[in-house]
């Protein structure tokens, strides 16, 4: 006879429910299929049900991802036992009323960022994270460009203390999809739903890469914002319709800014610039992060998403300059769980670390980051922003919080 040693258990599975499945709920989708066949889990992610208000959307989703139960109302998700963790992918409006029902209810939550659509409901969902921890469930603020490789090593070189004392960081977001003025009224472009428009949707981004990659804390700011376009095409309306902006002429107004510029100090003295707009024709996603210091620089390009360019200030002036590096390396953050130095990585996975990071620390207990407390502090540059821009780019201090 021979013996035979009983096999060792696998990771326990956490039930994912995903609340919205349109361009964020796919993406979001990809990564909690993806995280577990490439980062080591002690816990296995498995999306167990999708919820949208439109059920033959939900249910054509649901097909695409081998997802078993389709819900149009998150209400039935959230009080239902068997989901262990909720992961929010709808329009800001709706993140306060899910991810606090979701936390009382003992359930782990990722909501998209900006965290939500007023200071008031940042505020209230980060007294339910912090009730919800007690009792063991964790909450995340999904600002995703934060787990790019390059990125996250361009932490580590300032954390290092390769750059120094930093004294400048400036940042731009830059895009160009509704440059036309005939494109229609979505619901990014309506303040009740998006809460603002280039400033909340891409400057929140950028405003949170500048903290993380340098550990700095943004203390005040100044900030103009526009609107170029006052009004759109209703969505199904004939886009050829000229009109003075009211609904009956197929025209509704766009209540959110085109584009905002801020100026900033951080706490630790360091000057920032940062510019989001959604009218730089020809940028379709431009991300840029440049950060100088008193010892070095860094610069980072998204349409380059692999690679990081570094100056090291201390080198003789005569061969000194910036140089190219490639972070692909599997020493590099996130690169060794995927292919061979030198073949890059894409968009989609910043989103798939975000999702192997967030179940890792549900296995081990740890909060995870960003925090709905990092979400909140980003969503008071927001509000500064706009109540700068309101009062003529008057200067707004910035409170860091409890």
């Amino acid at each position: 006879m021979t013996s035979t040693t009983p096999a060792a258990p696998g990771p326990r599975t956490l039930r994912m429910a995903l609340i919205g499945y349109s361009f964020m709920g796919s993406i979001h989708a990809q990564a909690w299929t993806t995280a577990p066949r490439f980062f080591e889990l002690d816990v296995e992610p498995v999306l167990a049900a999708v919820c949208g208000r439109d059920k033959e959307g939900a249910q054509r989703f649901a097909n695409k991802f081998g997802i078993g139960r389709v819900e149009t109302d998150w209400r039935t998700l959230v009080e239902d036992p068997d989901i262990d963790a909720v992961d929010i992918c709808v329009p800001g409006n709706l993140h306060a009323e899910i991810a606090i029902a979701a936390l009382q209810a003992g359930k782990h939550v990722l909501c998209e960022k900006p965290l939500a659509n007023t200071l008031a409901e940042a505020e209230k969902m980060v007294l339910a994270a912090e009730e919800a921890k007690a009792n063991g469930a964790l909450a995340m603020v999904g600002f995703s460009y934060r787990r790019t490789p390059a990125l996250a090593y361009a932490r580590e070189l300032v954390r290092d203390g390769r750059l120094g004392t930093i004294r400048h960081i400036r940042a731009s977001y830059l895009q160009d999809w509704i440059v036309d003025e005939e494109f229609p009224l979505v619901w990014r472009l309506e303040k009740d739903q998006a809460g603002s428009g280039a400033l909340g949707d891409i400057g929140a981004h950028i405003l949170d890469l500048a903290q993380y990659v340098t550990g700095h804390r943004i203390a005040g700011i100044s900030a103009l914002t526009q609107t170029f376009v006052k009004t759109r095409p209703l969505p199904g309306s004939s886009s050829g319709l000229k009109a003075q902006g009211d609904a009956a002429a197929g025209r509704g107004a766009v209540t959110v800014d085109d584009a905002a510029v801020i100026i900033g100090r951080t706490a630790e003295g360091a000057l920032a610039t940062f510019e989001a707009t959604r009218f730089a024709a020809g940028r379709k996603n431009a991300i840029r992060l440049e950060v100088n210091g008193s010892l070095g620089s860094v610069a980072f390009d998204f349409e380059d998403l692999n690679e990081l360019w570094f100056h090291d200030h201390t080198e003789p002036a005569e061969s000194s300059g910036f140089r190219r590096i490639l972070v692909t390396e599997p020493q590099h953050p996130y690169a060794g769980a995927w292919w061979p130095a030198g073949h890059g990585l894409g968009y989609d996975h910043a989103f798939v670390h975000q999702a192997a990071d967030f179940a890792r620390c549900i296995a081990e207990g740890e909060q995870p980051e960003p925090s709905f407390e990092d979400g909140l502090q980003i969503q008071r540059l927001l509000d500064a922003a706009e109540n700068s821009a309101a009062n003529n780019a008057q200067w707004q201090a910035v409170s860091a919080g409890a």
